[in-house]
């Protein structure tokens, strides 16, 4: 399945970009961020204490109290910004709901923007690393299904690639949720990403054929929710060595009575290269988009899997 040329709206903090919005009158460019991703990603940049009025540079700010529940002060003087944080971000990502976003990067380690393990200080100073961001969390319980992640945990290539497989899929998902929506469109788009869940949870991908196989019998709007429910879940979990070498057999099959001996041999000896962490994955995908093309099987052109994302950001070329 070949992938659409436009661009994919995304919410990123805006520091990542390089714009000088810190507190110190500065900027966390993020490299990857701005000049790879930034030829497939439309970028929606948000700072959250600039849009309160906060002034470029401030008084840095930090989460005090129960991680839970935290406050949002300055560091120094303790002038407390909670209310006037929380009201912003249910505001603004009430907005950013009606943009039909496909994924967020936000700055971590930010008390209004980190997605994870932000400090939250206690009544005598002392900081644990269990807090999140009070805009992050808004974002993160209001949009529960849109893919998030750090910018700093894009670092690690599986993670990178994971969150990079869920922002297209998202957006292929929303393409049909907010489209002509039907029950022939839901089995197509099931068929298309069989593969891919496969990799990352035969368990769901299970549960979610029997859902599409009853789809008659839920409302639309019923069926819509409970499908892309189960499908990120899905992808929530990670792929493995071991997943998607499974998945590589499973299509070989597809073609095995037109491959001759050596090439099966080949093949073969190239996926279990793969699953022993001698190769990376694009080899025998590589190797099984052209035996697909060679022998014309069009479910499997049809399949995600073999194109989950572009080419160019390499994702698939690390073992």
């Amino acid at each position: 399945m070949e992938l659409d040329q436009e661009k994919i709206r995304v919410g990123v903090s805006t520091c990542l970009l390089g714009e000088n919005v810190r507190f110190d009158g500065g900027h966390k460019k993020n490299d990857y961020v701005l000049h790879t991703l930034s030829d497939f990603f439309e970028w929606v940049p948000v700072c959250p204490e600039v849009d309160i009025g906060l002034g470029t540079p401030r008084e840095s700010l930090r989460l005090v109290g129960d991680a839970g529940n935290p406050r949002f002060v300055t560091g120094k003087s303790n002038i407390d910004h909670t209310e006037k944080m929380v009201s912003y971000s249910d505001r603004k990502v009430e907005e950013l709901q009606k943009l039909n976003l496909n994924g967020y990067i936000l700055k971590k380690d930010s008390p209004s923007c980190g997605m994870e393990r932000v400090r939250v200080y206690d009544e005598s100073g002392m900081p644990n690393r269990k807090g999140v961001g009070i805009f992050a969390r808004a974002l993160m319980e209001r949009m529960p299904l849109l893919p998030v992640e750090e910018e700093g945990r894009l670092n690690d290539l599986k993670l990178r690639e994971n969150f990079i497989v869920r922002v297209f899929c998202h957006y292929r998902w929303q393409k049909i949720a907010l489209g002509n929506f039907s029950v022939n469109a839901l089995v197509q788009f099931h068929t298309q990403h069989k593969f891919l869940l496969m990799a990352h949870s035969e368990k769901h991908l299970r549960e979610l054929g029997r859902l599409v196989a009853d789809a008659k019998k839920y409302p639309p709007r019923k069926l819509k929710e409970k499908y892309v429910t189960r499908f990120f879940e899905a992808l929530r979990r990670k792929s493995t060595h071991r997943k998607h070498t499974n998945v590589l057999q499973h299509i070989l099959g597809y073609f095995k009575k037109d491959i001759d001996d050596r090439d099966r041999h080949e093949l073969l000896q190239t996926i279990e290269e793969y699953r022993q962490g001698l190769l990376p994955l694009i080899v025998p995908i590589t190797l099984i988009k052209h035996y697909v093309n060679k022998f014309d099987v069009q479910y499997i052109k049809d399949q995600v899997y073999l194109n989950p994302h572009p080419k160019e950001l390499m994702l698939l070329n690390h073992v």
